[in-house]
C-alpha cells in the first residue's frame, strides 16, 4: 500500500511515536538501522538519511564516504515490542547515491529490478517460506549454550514441546505487525522450530523475513533464550532449512511453475553460493532431510526441489538454501532462473534421476561455480560476488 509523507506523518503523531528506524540490509542480508526523530522525516523523504557506506559490508566500494536511506513508506510498522509512549516506528529503507539515484550493490534494489524484468516478461512471482531455527538457553551472564530449550521432537505437543508459547507470541507480534504467518510447529531436533508464511509479492517476502528474523531474536532474548538461525547448530541433530515456495503465471493466468522449476534446476550450481553463504551451510547436505543432489519429487522430503498441485496451481518447494542467506538475493536469483526457463520453455529432468548431480560439496566449490557463472555476473555486482567469495 503507498502512503504520503503527509500520512506517514499523520500515523506518528496518532502512534505517538517518538523514534524511526530506518532499517537497510548489508550485503549478506543482515539487517541493520539508525533512529532518527519525527522531525528528521521529510529530509529522510526529500533527501535520505546518510549514513558511513565504508563501515557496512559490500558498501565499501560505492566510491563515496556517505550513502543515502531512503524510507520505503509502504513498510511502516510499529514495534510491538516497545513502550506504549514514545513508541518506535519501522520502516525499510532503499540505499540510493549523492545524486539520488540507486545504489547497485543494495540487494533489495537487486531484487526491484528482478521482478522488473519479470513483469515486463509477464510474469508474475510469488514466494512462500518455511523457516527453521533452534532455541537455545542462556547461561547465567545471558550469554547463549548449546543445551536446547527442550528435548521434543516433529510436531510434538505441551508439555513436551516448550517453544509453543514462544512460537505464539512470536506469531501474535509479526500479526501486530501487518504480517501473516500461516503454520508453526516444533521441528525434528530438540529446541528446533519452524513458522511458515503464505506466498506473496517478492519484494514484501523479502522484507518479511527480514522482519521475521528480527522478531524471532527479539522474543527469544526477552524470554531469556536465544535464537539460532544457522545451518548446523547442533553437530548431530538437523540442521536448520530455508524452504521456499514458489509459484510463478503469465499474464494470461497460465501456470509457468514447472518451466521455473527447470531453470533453477539448470542454475543451481551457479546460485548455490549466494542459497548457502557460509562454510557450515555445505555440512548440511545430505543429512538428516536436506538435499545433496540436484533432483526433484512429486512425493519425499529428502529432495532439492519437491513439486505438487497446490490448489489449483503448481507449488514448487526449494530445500536447499539455509536462513543464513539474504532472502533479496536468493529471490532475485529464483526469478532470473525462472524467467530463463519460461523463455526457454525448459522440461524437467527425469524424476528421480539417480543421476542427478551433486551440489556443491563446499564453499570453495561454490565460489568456483558462482565466479565462472556468466548468468551470477549479470545479475550480482562484481562487489558482492567478491564479498561472498571471501
Amino acid at each position: 500500500m503507498f502512503y504520503t509523507e503527509d500520512e506517514i506523518m499523520e500515523y506518528i503523531e496518532e502512534e505517538d511515536a517518538k523514534f524511526i528506524r530506518l532499517a537497510f540490509r548489508d550485503a549478506f542480508g543482515v539487517q541493520k538501522n539508525i533512529s532518527v526523530m519525527p522531525s528528521e522525516i521529510h529530509k529522510a523523504f526529500k533527501y535520505g538519511i546518510p549514513i558511513n557506506a565504508r563501515a557496512i559490508l559490500g558498501f565499501e566500494c560505492s566510491g563515496d564516504k556517505n550513502l543515502y536511506l531512503r524510507p520505503d513508506p509502504a513498510t511502516t510498522s510499529i514495534l510491538p515490542w516497545r513502550p506504549d509512549t514514545g513508541r518506535v516506528i519501522r520502516m525499510y529503507c532503499d540505499v540510493c547515491t549523492a545524486d539520488g539515484e540507486p545504489f547497485e550493490s543494495d540487494t533489495r534494489y537487486i531484487l526491484k529490478q528482478a521482478v522488473k524484468k519479470a513483469e515486463e516478461a509477464g510474469i508474475e512471482f510469488r514466494f512462500g517460506s518455511e523457516m527453521e531455527f533452534y532455541l537455545f538457553k542462556c547461561d547465567d551472564e545471558g550469554r547463549p549454550t548449546k543445551i536446547p530449550y527442550d528435548e521434543a521432537g516433529y510436531m510434538d505437543i505441551a508439555p513436551l514441546d516448550r517453544g509453543e508459547n514462544i512460537r505464539r507470541e512470536i506469531c501474535l507480534t509479526i500479526e501486530e505487525m501487518g504480517l501473516t504467518p500461516e503454520r508453526s510447529h516444533h521441528e525434528r531436533g530438540p529446541g528446533q522450530n519452524e513458522i511458515d508464511f503464505h506466498y506473496g509479492k517478492p519484494l514484501k517476502a523479502a522484507d518479511q523475513m527480514t522482519t521475521f528474523k528480527m522478531v524471532v531474536s527479539t522474543i527469544a532474548d526477552r524470554n531469556g533464550l536465544y535464537a539460532d538461525f544457522s545451518p548446523v547448530p547442533i553437530s548431530d541433530k538437523p540442521g536448520n532449512g530455508y524452504h521456499i515456495n514458489l509459484f510463478a503465471k503469465d499474464s494470461e493466468g497460465a501456470d509457468v511453475a514447472k518451466f521455473a522449476a527447470a531453470g533453477i534446476i539448470d542454475k543451481i550450481c551457479d546460485i548455490t553460493l549466494f542459497l548457502n553463504p557460509t562454510d557450515e551451510s555445505y555440512t548440511r547436505f545430505g543429512r538428516s532431510t536436506a538435499p545433496d543432489r540436484v533432483k526433484w519429487s512429486s512425493a519425499g522430503d529428502t529432495e532439492l526441489m519437491y513439486i505438487s498441485e497446490y490448489q489449483g496451481s503448481t507449488r514448487v518447494e526449494l530445500r536447499s538454501p539455509d536462513a543464513l542467506s539474504n532472502p533479496y538475493i536468493v529471490y532475485a536469483l529464483l526469478i532470473h532462473a525462472g524467467l530463463y526457463g519460461i523463455e526457454n520453455r525448459l522440461s524437467l529432468p527425469k524424476e528421480m534421476d539417480d543421476e542427478g548431480i551433486l551440489l556443491p560439496e563446499n564453499k570453495k566449490t561454490a565460489i568456483k561455480k558462482a565466479q565462472k557463472s556468466e548468468f551470477i555476473k549479470s545479475i550480482i555486482p562484481q562487489e558482492i560476488i567478491d564479498k561472498y567469495s571471501l
